[in-house]
């Protein structure tokens, strides 16, 4: 395989940080997100010969472009194509972290839900049933301790065979009332016939139905781009083809 990419998603002060330097290291490096102010942290690592390249997403508790870093991090998860996206969650407030990890399920279908700080989780008496959450979020789940280093062979495993196709997500749909989802099926096969399978036509009918024109206009002018690079770079092909 060539280079594979994984976002690191969270709510702020989840340990997503401290999971990030436990897996690369001294091998990452700091920048700003292009045309941002916002700091950017990628890193690598290596599992079974093949490298993986991290992305340590700003924290944020949604994905509705309400700021600047849950604009960065949705557009990385919709737009950066990561071959797979791991939700870190705090296992002291799960139901409060769920929220994000809900909506990064109806984004896209290469997901991980990492529960972090279970050592924590287990001196308050708090017991989580990962395989009960397994089954009803239909992806991985996996607990770890990423201070502790506790888990983490396990997640490396585990995103190794989801990326290869040896496990399959199928994650948990919110279903919305009767008419919400009536119009979500109409939207659906007109967001699928204009983009394509690049993004979840269901997640962009829902942030249609709640108003979010300006998302729609940000794919709209990110399609352009990408056409106008395919255009540009076909006819530097054709000009030197012409020129042999």
């Amino acid at each position: 395989m060539g280079n594979l990419r994984i976002a690191l998603c969270g709510n702020p002060n989840t340990g997503k940080s401290t999971l990030f330097n436990a897996l690369t290291g001294l091998k990452q490096h700091t920048g700003n997100w292009a045309g941002k102010t916002v700091e950017m942290k990628k890193g690598v690592y290596t599992y079974k010969n093949d490298q993986y390249e991290i992305v340590d997403l700003p924290g944020t508790y949604s994905l509705y472009s309400n700021s600047l870093d849950e604009e960065i991090a949705r557009d990385f998860i919709v737009f950066g194509n990561p071959d797979i996206t791991i939700v870190i969650l705090d296992a002291t407030a799960l139901e409060r972290n769920l929220n994000l990890a809900l909506q990064v399920l109806e984004m896209t279908n290469r997901v991980i839900i990492c529960i972090n700080l279970i050592d924590e989780a287990e001196k308050l008496g708090i017991n989580i049933n990962e395989k009960l959450l397994m089954r009803r979020l239909g992806v991985p789940v996996i607990k770890i301790s990423a201070r502790n280093k506790t888990g983490i062979p396990l997640l490396l495993d585990t995103v190794s065979r989801v990326i290869s196709g040896v496990i399959q997500c199928a994650p948990f749909q919110i279903e919305y009332d009767e008419e919400t989802e009536r119009k979500i099926k109409i939207l659906e096969p007109m967001i699928e016939r204009r983009f394509g399978n690049d993004i979840s036509a269901r997640w962009l009918s829902l942030r249609l139905l709640d108003g979010d024109r300006e998302l729609f206009e940000h794919i709209e002018e990110k399609k352009a781009r990408n056409r106008e690079v395919l255009i540009n770079g076909f006819s530097i092909h054709k000009t030197k083809t012409v020129i042999k």
